[in-house]
Protein backbone atom coordinates (compact mmCIF):
# COMPACT_ATOMS: atom_id res chain seq x y z
CA UNK A 1 0.00 0.00 0.00
CA UNK A 2 1.09 3.47 -0.99
CA UNK A 3 1.65 6.00 1.81
CA UNK A 4 -0.35 8.86 1.22
CA UNK A 5 1.02 10.70 4.11
CA UNK A 6 4.27 12.10 3.38
CA UNK A 7 6.74 12.42 5.88
CA UNK A 8 8.69 15.70 6.95
CA UNK A 9 12.07 15.33 5.74
CA UNK A 10 13.39 15.30 9.30
CA UNK A 11 10.76 12.22 10.02
CA UNK A 12 11.91 10.37 6.86
CA UNK A 13 15.29 10.81 7.82
CA UNK A 14 14.41 9.81 11.53
CA UNK A 15 12.76 6.66 10.22
CA UNK A 16 15.65 5.81 7.81
CA UNK A 17 17.85 5.83 10.71
CA UNK A 18 15.79 4.19 13.23
CA UNK A 19 15.23 1.49 10.71
CA UNK A 20 19.09 1.29 10.22
CA UNK A 21 19.84 0.44 13.62
CA UNK A 22 16.98 -1.42 14.42
CA UNK A 23 18.20 -3.64 11.50
CA UNK A 24 21.51 -4.22 12.79
CA UNK A 25 20.71 -4.48 16.51
CA UNK A 26 17.28 -5.64 17.25
CA UNK A 27 16.87 -9.54 18.88
CA UNK A 28 15.55 -11.57 16.36
CA UNK A 29 12.62 -12.12 18.77
CA UNK A 30 11.17 -10.45 21.85
CA UNK A 31 9.52 -13.39 24.06
CA UNK A 32 5.56 -12.49 24.69
CA UNK A 33 4.60 -11.61 27.97
CA UNK A 34 3.29 -15.07 29.00
CA UNK A 35 6.87 -16.83 29.08
CA UNK A 36 9.25 -16.63 31.49
CA UNK A 37 12.22 -15.30 30.30
CA UNK A 38 10.24 -11.91 28.78
CA UNK A 39 10.85 -9.66 31.67
CA UNK A 40 14.80 -10.60 31.68
CA UNK A 41 14.74 -10.34 27.61
CA UNK A 42 12.84 -6.66 27.48
CA UNK A 43 15.09 -5.53 30.83
CA UNK A 44 18.42 -6.42 28.49
CA UNK A 45 16.59 -5.02 25.44
CA UNK A 46 15.78 -1.15 26.87
CA UNK A 47 19.56 -1.22 28.51
CA UNK A 48 20.51 -2.04 24.88
CA UNK A 49 18.65 0.56 23.48
CA UNK A 50 19.38 3.47 25.97
CA UNK A 51 22.98 3.09 25.88
CA UNK A 52 22.70 3.93 21.96
CA UNK A 53 20.50 6.91 22.60
CA UNK A 54 16.95 5.42 21.96
CA UNK A 55 16.23 4.77 25.03
CA UNK A 56 13.81 7.23 25.39
CA UNK A 57 12.61 9.46 22.30
CA UNK A 58 10.75 12.32 23.98
CA UNK A 59 12.91 12.72 26.87
CA UNK A 60 15.15 15.98 27.24
CA UNK A 61 18.75 15.28 26.15
CA UNK A 62 19.75 16.56 29.99
CA UNK A 63 18.00 13.28 31.13
CA UNK A 64 19.41 10.74 28.85
CA UNK A 65 16.60 11.01 26.12
CA UNK A 66 17.18 11.77 22.47
CA UNK A 67 14.61 15.25 22.52
CA UNK A 68 12.74 14.08 19.92
CA UNK A 69 8.92 14.40 19.05
CA UNK A 70 5.96 11.96 20.14
CA UNK A 71 5.50 11.55 16.45
CA UNK A 72 9.26 10.30 16.38
CA UNK A 73 8.31 8.07 18.98
CA UNK A 74 5.54 6.54 17.27
CA UNK A 75 7.51 6.10 14.46
CA UNK A 76 10.06 4.25 16.42
CA UNK A 77 7.57 2.15 17.99
CA UNK A 78 6.42 1.37 14.20
CA UNK A 79 9.82 0.42 13.22
CA UNK A 80 9.78 -1.89 16.59
CA UNK A 81 6.93 -3.19 15.68
CA UNK A 82 7.76 -4.20 12.40
CA UNK A 83 10.83 -6.48 13.92
CA UNK A 84 8.74 -8.10 16.58
CA UNK A 85 11.07 -6.14 18.76
CA UNK A 86 8.76 -3.57 21.19
CA UNK A 87 8.92 -4.57 24.71
CA UNK A 88 5.35 -2.99 26.34
CA UNK A 89 6.89 -3.74 29.22
CA UNK A 90 8.55 -0.17 29.73
CA UNK A 91 5.61 2.38 28.45
CA UNK A 92 4.16 3.28 31.91
CA UNK A 93 7.42 4.13 32.78
CA UNK A 94 9.00 5.81 29.87
CA UNK A 95 5.51 7.86 28.48
CA UNK A 96 3.65 8.40 31.88
CA UNK A 97 6.12 8.50 34.87
CA UNK A 98 9.17 9.50 33.37
CA UNK A 99 7.76 12.58 32.18
CA UNK A 100 5.57 13.36 35.42
CA UNK A 101 8.84 13.37 37.18
CA UNK A 102 10.56 15.21 34.39
CA UNK A 103 7.87 17.95 35.12
CA UNK A 104 6.96 18.27 38.47
CA UNK A 105 10.22 16.21 40.53
CA UNK A 106 12.76 17.55 41.99
CA UNK A 107 16.40 17.53 41.12
CA UNK A 108 17.19 14.54 44.02
CA UNK A 109 13.97 12.63 42.71
CA UNK A 110 14.81 12.99 38.74
CA UNK A 111 18.59 11.89 39.47
CA UNK A 112 17.05 8.94 41.52
CA UNK A 113 14.13 7.36 39.56
CA UNK A 114 14.93 8.49 35.74
CA UNK A 115 18.33 6.43 35.07
CA UNK A 116 17.29 3.21 36.28
CA UNK A 117 13.76 4.05 34.33
CA UNK A 118 15.50 4.71 30.98
CA UNK A 119 17.83 1.53 31.35
CA UNK A 120 14.47 -0.65 32.06
CA UNK A 121 16.70 -1.88 35.37
CA UNK A 122 13.15 -0.39 37.20
CA UNK A 123 9.55 -1.63 35.99
CA UNK A 124 6.82 1.31 36.55
CA UNK A 125 3.20 0.68 37.56
CA UNK A 126 0.65 3.16 37.85
CA UNK A 127 -2.06 2.93 40.65
CA UNK A 128 -4.83 5.33 39.74
CA UNK A 129 -8.10 3.13 39.44
CA UNK A 130 -10.15 2.03 42.37
CA UNK A 131 -12.97 -0.35 42.20
CA UNK A 132 -15.14 2.67 43.50
CA UNK A 133 -13.24 5.31 41.74
CA UNK A 134 -12.88 4.70 37.72
CA UNK A 135 -14.47 7.21 35.42
CA UNK A 136 -14.52 9.34 38.51
CA UNK A 137 -11.03 9.13 39.58
CA UNK A 138 -11.23 12.01 41.94
CA UNK A 139 -13.67 9.98 43.95
CA UNK A 140 -10.70 7.41 45.02
CA UNK A 141 -10.39 6.55 48.63
CA UNK A 142 -7.00 4.93 48.98
CA UNK A 143 -5.87 6.24 52.17
CA UNK A 144 -3.07 8.30 53.28
CA UNK A 145 -2.20 9.23 56.47
CA UNK A 146 1.34 11.19 58.04
CA UNK A 147 3.14 9.20 60.56
CA UNK A 148 6.53 11.05 61.42
CA UNK A 149 8.37 11.48 57.79
CA UNK A 150 5.75 8.76 56.68
CA UNK A 151 2.85 7.90 54.90
CA UNK A 152 0.32 5.21 55.78
CA UNK A 153 -1.58 3.80 52.92
CA UNK A 154 -4.64 1.32 53.18
CA UNK A 155 -6.91 0.80 50.16
CA UNK A 156 -7.13 -1.12 46.98
CA UNK A 157 -6.22 -0.16 43.41
CA UNK A 158 -7.69 -2.08 40.06
CA UNK A 159 -6.93 -2.87 36.26
CA UNK A 160 -2.83 -1.88 37.12
CA UNK A 161 -1.04 -3.18 33.91
CA UNK A 162 2.18 -4.87 34.92
CA UNK A 163 2.15 -4.76 38.72
CA UNK A 164 3.18 -8.11 39.03
CA UNK A 165 6.33 -7.23 37.16
CA UNK A 166 6.93 -3.78 38.70
CA UNK A 167 9.27 -2.57 41.01
CA UNK A 168 7.60 1.22 41.19
CA UNK A 169 4.76 2.46 40.81
CA UNK A 170 2.65 5.91 40.31
CA UNK A 171 0.02 6.13 43.13
CA UNK A 172 -2.83 8.55 44.18
CA UNK A 173 -4.16 8.65 47.77
CA UNK A 174 -6.33 10.76 49.37
CA UNK A 175 -4.59 12.50 52.49
CA UNK A 176 -6.94 15.23 53.28
CA UNK A 177 -11.07 13.96 53.32
CA UNK A 178 -12.06 17.52 54.50
CA UNK A 179 -11.16 19.05 51.47
CA UNK A 180 -13.43 18.74 48.00
CA UNK A 181 -12.48 15.71 46.34
CA UNK A 182 -10.00 17.37 43.58
CA UNK A 183 -8.21 18.80 46.21
CA UNK A 184 -7.22 16.30 49.36
CA UNK A 185 -5.01 13.84 46.60
CA UNK A 186 -1.43 13.37 46.88
CA UNK A 187 1.33 11.72 44.26
CA UNK A 188 3.35 9.46 45.51
CA UNK A 189 6.68 6.93 44.11
CA UNK A 190 5.84 3.61 45.45
CA UNK A 191 8.47 0.67 46.22
CA UNK A 192 6.76 -2.30 44.70
CA UNK A 193 8.36 -4.25 47.29
CA UNK A 194 7.42 -2.50 50.23
CA UNK A 195 5.89 -4.43 53.07
CA UNK A 196 1.67 -4.65 53.15
CA UNK A 197 1.44 -4.74 48.91
CA UNK A 198 -0.68 -7.63 47.63
CA UNK A 199 -0.43 -8.13 43.96
CA UNK A 200 -3.75 -10.65 42.18
CA UNK A 201 -3.15 -11.01 38.89
CA UNK A 202 -6.87 -10.53 36.57
CA UNK A 203 -7.25 -12.84 33.54
CA UNK A 204 -8.68 -11.17 30.97
CA UNK A 205 -10.66 -12.85 28.28
CA UNK A 206 -7.56 -12.49 26.22
CA UNK A 207 -6.26 -15.66 27.99
CA UNK A 208 -3.92 -13.20 29.19
CA UNK A 209 -3.24 -11.57 32.75
CA UNK A 210 -1.78 -8.24 32.29
CA UNK A 211 -4.07 -5.93 34.46
CA UNK A 212 -3.88 -6.81 38.40
CA UNK A 213 -6.09 -5.58 41.47
CA UNK A 214 -3.41 -4.25 44.42
CA UNK A 215 -3.84 -4.09 48.40
CA UNK A 216 -2.04 -2.14 49.95
CA UNK A 217 -2.45 -2.82 53.87
CA UNK A 218 -0.07 -0.51 56.76
CA UNK A 219 1.76 0.15 53.31
CA UNK A 220 5.07 3.00 54.63
CA UNK A 221 6.13 5.29 52.06
CA UNK A 222 8.54 8.12 52.65
CA UNK A 223 7.49 11.29 52.63
CA UNK A 224 10.09 12.23 50.91
CA UNK A 225 8.11 9.95 48.18
CA UNK A 226 5.66 13.03 47.48
CA UNK A 227 5.68 14.24 43.57
CA UNK A 228 4.80 17.57 43.57
CA UNK A 229 2.46 19.19 46.87
CA UNK A 230 1.27 17.36 49.24
CA UNK A 231 -3.02 17.90 48.14
CA UNK A 232 -2.11 18.79 45.20
CA UNK A 233 -1.63 15.22 43.22
CA UNK A 234 -4.54 15.95 40.65
CA UNK A 235 -2.92 18.42 38.52
CA UNK A 236 0.29 15.96 39.15
CA UNK A 237 -2.20 13.27 37.54
CA UNK A 238 -3.00 15.47 34.95
CA UNK A 239 0.14 15.25 33.01
CA UNK A 240 0.46 11.67 33.61
CA UNK A 241 -3.34 11.41 32.01
CA UNK A 242 -2.43 13.84 28.67
CA UNK A 243 1.20 11.72 28.33
CA UNK A 244 -1.16 8.68 28.59
CA UNK A 245 -3.66 9.42 26.29
CA UNK A 246 -0.72 10.91 23.79
CA UNK A 247 0.86 7.75 23.87
CA UNK A 248 -1.91 5.10 23.41
CA UNK A 249 -3.33 7.29 20.42
CA UNK A 250 0.21 7.93 19.08
CA UNK A 251 1.66 4.57 19.09
CA UNK A 252 -0.38 3.29 16.20
CA UNK A 253 -1.71 0.20 15.90
CA UNK A 254 -0.01 -2.78 15.53
CA UNK A 255 -1.75 -4.47 12.80
CA UNK A 256 -1.48 -2.49 9.31
CA UNK A 257 -4.04 -2.41 6.48
CA UNK A 258 -1.48 -4.72 4.25
CA UNK A 259 -2.71 -7.61 6.89
CA UNK A 260 -6.00 -6.89 6.68
CA UNK A 261 -6.64 -6.80 2.83
CA UNK A 262 -3.97 -9.94 2.81
CA UNK A 263 -6.76 -11.62 5.45
CA UNK A 264 -9.49 -10.89 2.96
CA UNK A 265 -7.98 -12.03 0.24
CA UNK A 266 -6.94 -15.27 2.08
CA UNK A 267 -11.05 -15.92 2.48
CA UNK A 268 -12.03 -14.88 -0.66
CA UNK A 269 -13.85 -12.14 0.46
CA UNK A 270 -12.53 -8.73 -1.86
CA UNK A 271 -14.95 -9.18 -4.81
CA UNK A 272 -17.83 -8.77 -2.06
CA UNK A 273 -19.66 -5.30 -2.13
CA UNK A 274 -20.06 -4.96 1.46
CA UNK A 275 -16.41 -5.78 2.24
CA UNK A 276 -14.97 -3.87 -0.46
CA UNK A 277 -16.66 -1.11 1.75
CA UNK A 278 -15.86 -2.11 4.57
CA UNK A 279 -12.18 -2.24 3.46
CA UNK A 280 -12.36 1.33 2.19
CA UNK A 281 -13.76 2.45 5.23
CA UNK A 282 -11.06 0.90 7.08
CA UNK A 283 -8.31 2.53 5.02
CA UNK A 284 -9.62 5.61 6.15
CA UNK A 285 -9.38 5.35 9.22
CA UNK A 286 -5.50 4.15 8.94
CA UNK A 287 -4.92 7.01 7.47
CA UNK A 288 -6.98 9.39 9.58
CA UNK A 289 -4.91 7.57 12.42
CA UNK A 290 -1.57 8.90 10.51
CA UNK A 291 -2.47 12.83 10.05
CA UNK A 292 -4.21 12.74 13.38
CA UNK A 293 -0.49 11.76 14.50
CA UNK A 294 0.79 14.33 12.43
CA UNK A 295 -1.48 17.50 14.03
CA UNK A 296 -0.51 16.12 17.56
CA UNK A 297 3.06 17.61 17.32
CA UNK A 298 1.96 21.11 17.02
CA UNK A 299 -1.26 20.40 18.61
CA UNK A 300 -1.43 18.91 22.06
CA UNK A 301 -5.03 18.75 22.28
CA UNK A 302 -5.15 16.26 19.71
CA UNK A 303 -3.83 13.58 21.43
CA UNK A 304 -7.58 13.57 23.61
CA UNK A 305 -8.87 12.64 19.88
CA UNK A 306 -6.42 10.66 18.78
CA UNK A 307 -7.12 8.91 21.65
CA UNK A 308 -10.97 8.50 21.26
CA UNK A 309 -10.65 7.94 17.30
CA UNK A 310 -7.63 5.45 17.99
CA UNK A 311 -10.32 3.24 20.55
CA UNK A 312 -12.68 3.12 18.00
CA UNK A 313 -10.51 2.10 15.35
CA UNK A 314 -9.28 -0.71 17.14
CA UNK A 315 -12.63 -2.20 17.66
CA UNK A 316 -13.85 -1.76 14.18
CA UNK A 317 -11.12 -3.42 12.82
CA UNK A 318 -11.56 -6.34 15.49
CA UNK A 319 -14.89 -6.49 14.44
CA UNK A 320 -14.04 -6.35 10.33
CA UNK A 321 -11.12 -9.05 10.78
CA UNK A 322 -13.83 -11.98 12.69
CA UNK A 323 -16.02 -10.86 10.22
CA UNK A 324 -14.14 -11.87 7.09
CA UNK A 325 -12.69 -14.91 8.54
CA UNK A 326 -16.54 -16.09 9.15
CA UNK A 327 -17.14 -19.02 11.30
CA UNK A 328 -13.52 -19.98 11.61
CA UNK A 329 -12.54 -16.81 12.97
CA UNK A 330 -14.65 -18.28 16.00
CA UNK A 331 -12.32 -21.35 16.58
CA UNK A 332 -9.00 -19.63 15.28
CA UNK A 333 -6.25 -18.52 17.75
CA UNK A 334 -3.97 -16.08 16.43
CA UNK A 335 -3.23 -12.13 16.29
CA UNK A 336 -6.61 -11.29 14.68
CA UNK A 337 -8.27 -12.87 17.86
CA UNK A 338 -6.21 -11.25 20.17
CA UNK A 339 -7.21 -7.98 18.59
CA UNK A 340 -10.83 -8.66 18.83
CA UNK A 341 -10.45 -9.50 22.10
CA UNK A 342 -8.17 -6.67 23.69
CA UNK A 343 -9.96 -4.02 21.61
CA UNK A 344 -12.71 -3.39 24.45
CA UNK A 345 -10.18 -2.33 26.62
CA UNK A 346 -8.97 0.46 24.93
CA UNK A 347 -12.49 2.38 25.06
CA UNK A 348 -11.67 2.16 28.93
CA UNK A 349 -8.17 2.31 29.77
CA UNK A 350 -6.51 5.51 29.93
CA UNK A 351 -10.21 7.44 30.47
CA UNK A 352 -13.20 5.96 28.48
CA UNK A 353 -14.26 7.08 25.43
CA UNK A 354 -17.24 9.28 27.28
CA UNK A 355 -14.53 10.99 29.49
CA UNK A 356 -12.77 11.75 26.43
CA UNK A 357 -15.75 13.29 24.69
CA UNK A 358 -16.29 15.47 27.83
CA UNK A 359 -12.91 16.72 28.05
CA UNK A 360 -12.86 17.80 24.02
CA UNK A 361 -16.52 19.30 24.38
CA UNK A 362 -15.10 21.40 27.41
CA UNK A 363 -11.61 22.11 26.61
CA UNK A 364 -11.38 22.12 22.70
CA UNK A 365 -14.91 22.89 22.21
CA UNK A 366 -16.09 25.62 24.73
CA UNK A 367 -18.96 23.79 25.61
CA UNK A 368 -20.70 24.48 29.36
CA UNK A 369 -19.46 22.01 31.72
CA UNK A 370 -21.27 19.28 33.07
CA UNK A 371 -22.52 19.98 36.59
CA UNK A 372 -20.96 19.04 39.21
CA UNK A 373 -22.54 18.96 42.57
CA UNK A 374 -20.08 17.23 44.22
CA UNK A 375 -17.09 19.75 42.90
CA UNK A 376 -16.95 21.84 46.21
CA UNK A 377 -18.64 19.10 48.97
CA UNK A 378 -15.82 18.24 51.60
CA UNK A 379 -14.76 14.19 50.29
CA UNK A 380 -16.00 12.56 53.67
CA UNK A 381 -19.37 14.25 52.63
CA UNK A 382 -19.90 12.66 49.50
CA UNK A 383 -22.29 9.54 49.49
CA UNK A 384 -20.02 6.18 48.40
Amino acid sequence: MTDVLHESPEDAAFRAEARAWLAAHAPERLPTADEPEYVSAAKAWQAQLADNGWGAITWPVQHGGRGGTSGQWGIFIQEQQALGAFAGLFAIGLAMAGPTVIAHGTAEQQQRYLPPMLRGDEVWCQLFSEPGAGSDLAGLSCRAVLDGDEYVVNGQKVWTSAAHHSDWGILLVRTDPDQPKHRGITYLLLDMHSAGIEVRPLRQMTGDAHFNEVFLTDVRVPAANVLGDVNGGWGVAMTTLANERAFMGGAGPGRTFDELLELARRHGRTGEAVVRQDLAAAYVRFQLVRYLGTRAKTAPEVGMLMKLFYAGHLKQLGDLAMALQGPAGLVADGAWQQQFLSAPSIRIAGGSDEIQRNIIGERVLGLPPDVRVDKQVPFRDLSR
